[in-house]
């Protein structure tokens, strides 16, 4: 078996951690404070339930984020950046100006997206 020395496992790890669809959205959000799942749900657009919750356990089962459960009725549950979740700031400011140089979002359409068909 021959090794690569350029190849970083760690490296690869993060990237396809922080990589995955939702993950980042979710960590930027979450860098303004602690939120509760309908927050979250609400402040990133089209995700749906099953994701966002598929994601924060994965990000929890990581260390990135900690679920809180508070004794009231009805029972509130927040998501918070743990210190590790937190250390991601640099990298999510990183990807935003790198996002803001180099790649476009398309303009949004007040015809709706079958105007966009042409």
């Amino acid at each position: 078996m021959s090794h690569n020395s350029n190849f970083c496992p760690d490296f690869h790890k993060a990237v396809e951690l922080i990589g995955r669809r939702w993950s980042g959205a979710i960590v930027r959000e979450m860098l303004a404070g602690a939120h509760r799942f309908t927050d979250l749900r609400e402040a990133i657009p089209d995700i749906s339930d099953r994701m966002l919750s598929e994601r924060l356990r994965e990000l929890e089962s990581e260390g990135i984020v900690v679920r809180r459960v508070f004794a009231e009725t009805p029972v509130r549950i927040e998501y918070q950046l743990t210190e590790k979740g937190l250390a991601l700031r640099p990298v999510v400011a990183a990807i935003g100006d790198w996002a803001d140089r180099w790649l476009q979002c398309p303009e949004p359409s007040s015809k709706g997206p079958a105007a966009q068909l042409g």
